[in-house]
């Protein structure tokens, strides 16, 4: 009541006053004190670089991050997948049928990862049992950490490690070709990839190459696909067999080559010599001495200064109305060509 304000209990004590105090924006101690520095893009999982870039670099935050579990059953349908693998870098086959592939194919593998509880089935057992047999690592593992490592692809209970792939320099290539050709008795051939995309095409050209009697293969380092669990077995274990090399520049690598005492030709659809001339487009017995086979890609063909760079084009002669042949079979035929031009 009016003049009763020095009571006991009426007085409040000094700094307890409610409501906002001056200077503080209306917000408390707790609020005042903030949440830290803000953490980089890549780490914040709102950001577009932690999106493109998680994958590829480990992040902690995001491999701490468990995804949600799936109901059993779910594995075998089909949804999309947010894995990245950087294609230089270890890669990871998931599912039954893809990993007993990978091990019939003799990929070199560092661990198998069994999902525990899951159903065993024949291809599960042939799984483990290659595995063994081959001196791989078998884990069996809780399904939380297989779906981390498949980031929301089909597992199907079943990882495979595989480690990156080991190229040789360009330089390093041409010697070992240069070697393998002397122990044969013939001149180096080797083939080289001008923008290939597809694993696919990539590991039936590795089959071409070691089946034909080539002695490597070079591929560009930018715009191009590399040695994945899917090119090698695609070529049925051909990728042990023939050396891989990968140039930063494909063009500077064939110019190099050819003042090395090599022949470089491209096959071209739209070359106006075919295959049958090639002694004519790249030298008399062209095909028997030291010969560069360059293959373009699915699309596009030769680049401009990759087809500048050769010593001569030709295309393979087709009847009908087929307009260009795959890749993969288009570098198959000429591996053929000179292959028998050598026998003869």
């Amino acid at each position: 009541m009016a003049g009763n304000s020095r009571r006991p209990g009426a007085r409040r004590k000094p700094g307890t006053k409610k409501g906002p105090t001056k200077g503080s924006g209306g917000k408390g101690k707790r609020s005042l004190e903030g949440k830290g520095p803000t953490p980089p893009a890549d780490k914040r999982p709102n950001h577009k670089a932690y999106r493109s870039d998680g994958a590829a670099s480990f992040s902690p935050a995001r491999a701490s991050a468990s995804p949600p579990r799936r109901p059993a059953g779910e594995d075998r349908g089909r949804r999309p997948s947010s894995r990245r693998e950087d294609p230089d870098g270890p890669q990871t086959v998931l599912g039954r049928n893809p990993v007993v592939e990978s091990l019939r194919a003799h990929i070199p593998a560092t661990a198998l990862h069994v999902a525990q509880g899951i159903e065993v089935d024949d291809r599960v057992r042939e799984a483990i049992r290659s595995a063994s047999e081959r001196g791989i690592s078998v884990l069996e593992v809780p399904r939380v950490d297989i779906d981390r490592m498949a980031d929301g692809a089909v597992h199907q209970g079943l990882a495979l490690s595989v480690p990156a792939f080991e190229y040789l320099h360009p330089d390093d290539l041409l010697e070992e070709a240069r070697q393998r050709a002397h122990l044969a008795r013939v001149e180096p051939l080797l083939v080289a990839l001008d923008g290939v995309q597809d694993p696919r095409n990539l590991g039936a050209v590795l089959r071409s190459a070691a089946a034909f009697g080539a002695h490597g293969v070079l591929l560009p380092l930018r715009r191009s696909v590399g040695v994945t669990p899917v090119a090698w077995r695609t070529s049925a274990g051909a990728a042990a067999r023939v050396p891989v090399g990968r140039a930063t520049n494909l063009s500077r690598t064939l110019g190099a080559w050819l003042d090395e005492g090599l022949v470089a030709v491209g096959l071209d659809g739209e070359a106006p010599a075919d295959i049958d001339h090639l002694d004519d487009v790249a030298g008399p017995d062209a095909a028997r001495g030291p010969l560069v086979l360059v293959v373009g890609s699915e699309g596009k063909g030769l680049s401009r200064l990759v087809r500048e760079t050769c010593t001569g084009s030709v295309s393979i002669p087709m009847a009908g109305d087929v307009e260009s042949l795959n890749a993969s079979v288009a570098a198959g035929v000429a591996l053929a060509e000179v292959a028998r031009r050598r026998r003869a």
